[in-house]
């Protein structure tokens, strides 16, 4: 099931945020076509682990996130890349870009111009800072914005913090922060006809993410500190050592760490005053980790993964990556899908899959049931240009010239 199909996006972003909210789109049925630059559009097509990749205009960053888009490419700085655009614009539901703020308005395509061309149209502007404000023309990367938000001061411990987030999490947030509003728009102008401007900062994103440890400040006046693995709310909650690794164990409540306790056969540690109740476990959270990575370590995570989630205790292993996306659950969500690039790009003897395939992540959504994954590839620089130009009524005489002018 296609949620938003017959939905037309025209995608003016570049790198990771604003084209990841274009994918989150694409992956629910939009049509969203990229709008690139020569010679050779978007960043991250020359980014990620594979120079083969990149080398191609096909670097895996821009793979990550770009299925089930067309390419075209369209200078718009020239007068008749302009007029190209315009008339894109009439026939498309959703603008989205992530240009710094006011560079649609140098190109002539501000909101109250996308606006006269299209009063229906969905304009979604996503930056560093928004589109008002002292930092409004800052350039922002997503390590500028952890920093900023105060999400790298919480993260790490005493002597590590301030630390960044091992993912570009600040990006992602935005872009789904992004696809988000845009789906909100269209609901709204479904029922009353009109277009709007969204307006998202990455910043006010990550921090709306941080929303439990940015209300520990805001209304209980404590300023949150690094902890590690620790969770400042609970405790055991945070990860503990086994015989061959770390596990991850949950007991915020009760009933929960009384149940870990017999579990592990040390039922004197719920009578034990230090531990007995939820405050009391908190202020002595040290000393109840030596009590229990001593018995943890006896076996190994995988047994204790199996054995604590039986007994009703949350706990589940550390992974990396690699046994992250090779998990039985995963597999099981059909998270990742298998696309064949055929001759569009050499891919790596290394890569994951089968000779010729690349394996990308889909939505974390399923809908009906149904896992939702990429099934078309991500497109060539350009490679839907004429097919674009052809439906908006140009010729082959004039696609050539404006090729030849490197307008298109």
């Amino acid at each position: 099931m296609k949620l938003l199909d017959g939905i037309k996006v025209l995608d003016l972003t570049n790198v990771l945020s604003g084209p990841f909210a274009g994918y989150q789109l694409a992956l629910m049925g939009a049509d969203v076509l990229k709008i690139e630059a020569l010679p050779f559009g978007d960043l991250a097509r020359k980014l990620g682990a594979s120079t083969s990749l990149s080398d191609q205009l096909m670097g895996i960053s821009f793979l990550a996130q770009n299925s089930e888009k067309r390419s075209m490419t369209l200078n718009l700085k020239s007068e008749e890349g302009k007029e190209v655009f315009a008339r894109l614009v009439e026939s498309y539901d959703v603008v989205l870009e992530n240009f710094r703020p006011g560079v649609m308005e140098r190109l002539g395509f501000g909101w109250e111009e996308l606006k006269r061309l299209n009063p229906g149209v969905i304009y979604c502007s996503v930056s560093g800072f928004g589109q008002e404000g002292p930092l409004r023309k800052h350039p922002a990367y997503d390590q500028i914005i952890q920093g900023m938000s105060g999400l790298m001061a919480v993260t790490g411990d005493d002597e590590t913090s301030p630390l960044r987030v091992g993912a570009p999490i600040s990006d992602t947030i935005g872009g789904f922060a992004a696809a988000f509003a845009i789906s909100s728009a269209l609901v709204n102008r479904a029922r009353t006809g009109e277009g709007v401007h969204l307006d998202v900062s990455m910043l006010d994103a990550t921090l709306v993410a941080m929303g439990w440890v940015a209300s520990d400040y805001l209304v209980g006046g404590r300023l949150p500190v690094p902890m590690g693995n620790e969770n400042r709310t609970a405790a055991p909650s945070g990860t503990f050592e086994t015989s061959d690794g770390g596990l991850n164990i949950a007991a915020n409540k009760q009933e929960q760490f009384e149940a870990l306790c017999r579990a592990i056969d040390r039922t004197d540690l719920i009578e034990d005053p230090r531990f007995a109740g939820r405050e009391a476990r908190k202020s002595n959270r040290t000393e109840l980790k030596v009590e229990l990575d001593a018995e943890l370590s006896k076996q190994s995570k995988r047994h204790w993964s199996a054995v604590l989630p039986e007994a009703g205790v949350p706990a589940a292993p550390v992974m990396n990556i690699a046994e992250a996306l090779a998990s039985e659950q995963i597999a099981f969500r059909k998270l990742v899908a298998t696309l064949d690039l055929g001759d569009v790009a050499e891919v790596p003897d290394n890569a994951i899959g089968a000779a010729g395939t690349v394996s990308l992540l889909g939505s974390p959504v399923h809908i009906n049931g149904t896992a939702v994954i990429p099934k078309v590839r991500p497109p060539r620089l350009g490679e839907h240009t004429t097919q674009v130009m052809t439906q908006l009524g140009f010729t082959e005489k004039e696609i050539s010239e404006l090729q030849r002018k490197e307008v298109v």
